[in-house]
């Protein structure tokens, strides 16, 4: 800027006399006609809306010469070089000047703290689709148009169009480089919704809990804003899940405690789902649930954020007393219809589970009234968080799964009483056809059927008695003609010889071919990178499993983990040994005839146990050679490592048959 302008900016209340030369010097070139730089303009027509996003809510006392030297790039501003700067740097107007003066006092007392309003907004280091403020970006954009067959981002193909709304679409498309399934959410980049949904997507890739369906690519491309997450082809919503009627208690009980534990996990690691419903809770085929669109959801939709932590937790809260309520009473707790189920009545709104549907476990009733409403019935205290919702769950009795019903056997035909009689007071079937006795003559009848009774068992005694001596003499007759001269002795059936099978049975090494990851919780392995290392003949190299803050549990969200020994064709297997790095319990797994195409691919339950072991290096005996090509080593109980995780290491397998 000119000299003249800064002098007058900086000048202090000691110099008035100066001050007032500086002004009169001033306006004397200005009247002189001395014009300002080429391109400048007078700041005092300047428009507050153009101003940058940290001059926003400025008092207008703030001297512009004071931002003369601010560069576009530390406003977090993307724009050319020139852009929005001439207005900025322009000198001072004769009026502005004298202006300042006058105000040079009022100037030099304490600021007054700016308006929240006013205060500078945080920046995205890597800004996505616009750093400035996106409440100048349009509110309505057309999805983009795609087909099935296009290609995003050179590698992931679409193939079908799962859902459709006027600001995004939804498809399941194939990782070219991977080969695998996987589902992308297509967005206009220029959205005003684009950023966000960016941001979400960004924080839930970086929440690593496996719990959740994973965000594995969130990226700007041009015109183009998509998000890549994990496909699950054989899992099904809780929405699919109630359509044929509401969830016995056992089933109820594991889906609300296993997202409740995951809701809880992410709010403490600082992140909310916003909009968690019966769509976004996915249960595989081994009975785990999954919670999918954790924050992006919210964001694709445009939801408000909520008001602070607290907020956020309410209403995940709220959302999973929603799922529970559902899962019971096969209602949707609100007065519309929603997800195929049927909304409530205005004289239900407020009314527990139990209320609205006969036979429903009480515990579970008072839990989802307590998460659900703000003044649940019986005057019981509100659940606000999950994490309040994770320890009400875990002070109830655990609710056991029912025991399989036994099928139906038909009934033994009926013997005639008269043969041979099984009980000492046998009753004798009436015959239809025979009329009853008079009242007379039944007491002779009885005495006359006792009678018999007597005559049968006392027949029937030495029948059985003349049985047992013959036998016994037939067999006694029988061990002496075996024992007679000539004639060597049997060998004893306790004899210490071997038999036949022992002795003819040698251990033959059987050298596997592979080795796999076998993950039910998910498609992806676990240090696929070291899985050779079980199998290459030297125990000091080994493949670890991923490190886990718990231990595994039964019945918990994650059981064990398993390594799948391919033995490249069917074997005689008879025996098994492991070599663990430290003290590992692990179980040997066969696969039954529905696991033996793609065992890597099948549920636990499709795996029988011949035994389960616990040390650092571990033999299964089979009770008899087993042919099989595949072996599962199924991990259930893990060493804690160095850095306080859970990892398992098997340094070694060898099959012998």
């Amino acid at each position: 800027m000119a000299d003249g302008t800064k002098a007058v900016v900086d000048t202090s209340a000691a110099d008035a006399a100066a001050d007032e030369a500086a002004l009169a010097a001033a306006i004397d070139e200005l009247t002189a006609g001395k014009a300002a730089p080429a391109g400048a303009a007078d700041t005092s027509s300047k428009d507050p809306s153009e101003d940058a996003p940290e001059d926003r809510g400025a008092a207008p006392d703030t001297p512009v010469a004071a931002d003369a030297g601010t560069d576009a790039s530390d406003a977090g501003q993307d724009t050319p070089h020139g852009e929005e700067t001439s207005e900025i740097t322009a000198p001072l107007s004769a009026h502005e000047i004298a202006a300042e003066l006058a105000a040079g006092t009022a100037r030099r007392k304490p600021a007054a703290p700016e308006p929240a309003a006013a205060k500078r907004r945080p920046t995205d280091p890597q800004p996505t689709v616009d750093p400035r403020d996106t409440a100048t970006l349009p509110r309505t954009l057309p999805a983009p148009l795609r087909h099935s067959g296009d290609m995003i981002g050179h590698r992931y193909r679409l193939e079908e169009c799962i859902s459709q709304t006027e600001t995004f679409s939804s498809w399941r498309a194939v990782d070219e480089k991977l080969r695998r399934a996987v589902g992308v959410h297509l967005m206009a980049s220029g959205h005003q919704r684009a950023r966000k949904v960016l941001a979400a997507a960004k924080s839930a890739a970086l929440l690593g809990d496996p719990r959740f369906v994973q965000v594995l690519d969130a990226v700007q491309e041009g015109e183009l804003v998509y998000v890549v997450r994990e496909w699950l082809p054989h899992a099904s919503d809780l929405a699919k899940l109630l359509a044929d009627g509401p969830m016995e208690p056992h089933e109820a009980y594991q889906m609300v405690r296993q997202v409740t534990d995951a809701v809880a996990a992410a709010h403490r690691r600082g992140q909310a789902h916003l909009r968690l419903t019966p769509r976004c809770v996915l249960r595989t085929d081994s009975g785990q649930y999954r919670i999918n669109g954790i924050a992006v959801d919210a964001a694709l939709r445009g939801l408000p954020d909520e008001d602070g932590t607290d907020g956020s937790e309410r209403t995940d809260t709220r959302a999973i007393g929603a799922l529970l309520f559902a899962a019971l009473t096969h209602r949707w707790p609100y007065p519309e219809d929603r997800y195929d189920l049927q909304g409530l009545p205005k004289g239900l709104q407020n009314a527990a589970p139990d209320q609205v549907r006969a036979g429903v476990h009480k515990g579970l009733s008072e839990l989802a009234a307590r998460a659900l409403f703000d003044h649940p019935p019986h005057h019981a205290e509100p659940i606000t968080t999950p994490e309040e919702l994770t320890r009400a769950i875990a002070q109830m009795p655990r609710i056991r799964q029912p025991e399989p019903e036994l099928p139906a056997f038909p009934a033994p035909p009926r013997h005639n009483t008269h043969a041979l009689p099984t009980a000492p007071n046998p009753t004798r079937v009436a015959d239809p056809a025979v009329a009853p006795l008079p009242a007379s003559s039944r007491p002779t009848s009885n005495r006359r059927t006792r009678r018999r009774l007597r005559r049968v068992v006392k027949a029937t005694a030495w029948t059985v008695a003349l049985g047992a001596i013959g036998v016994a003499s037939w067999q006694f007759v029988d061990n002496l003609r075996n024992t007679g001269p000539g004639t060597p002795p049997r060998a004893s059936a306790t004899s210490d010889a071997p038999t036949p099978q022992a002795s003819t049975h040698n251990p033959t090494p059987i050298a596997p071919k592979a080795a796999l990851s076998y993950n039910p919780k998910g498609d992806s392995a676990e240090s696929a990178w070291a899985l050779p290392k079980a199998i290459d003949g030297d125990p000091s190299t080994s493949w670890p499993t991923f490190g886990y803050d718990d231990q595994f549990v039964p019945g918990g969200y994650k059981e064990g983990t398993g390594l799948l020994i391919d033995l490249g064709s069917p074997h005689a297997v008879s025996s098994v040994n492991v070599q663990f790095v430290g003290t590992t319990t692990a179980e040997l797994r066969i696969p039954n005839g529905q696991a033996a195409d793609n065992p890597q691919k099948a549920p636990l339950t499709s795996f029988t146990t011949v035994g389960k072991k616990s040390g650092s290096s571990v033999d299964f005996a089979l009770n008899a050679p087993t042919n099989t090509r595949f072996l599962l080593i199924w991990l259930t109980s893990l060493p804690k490592d160095t850095d306080g995780k859970f990892r398992g290491q098997v340094a070694e397998v060898k099959v012998s048959g």
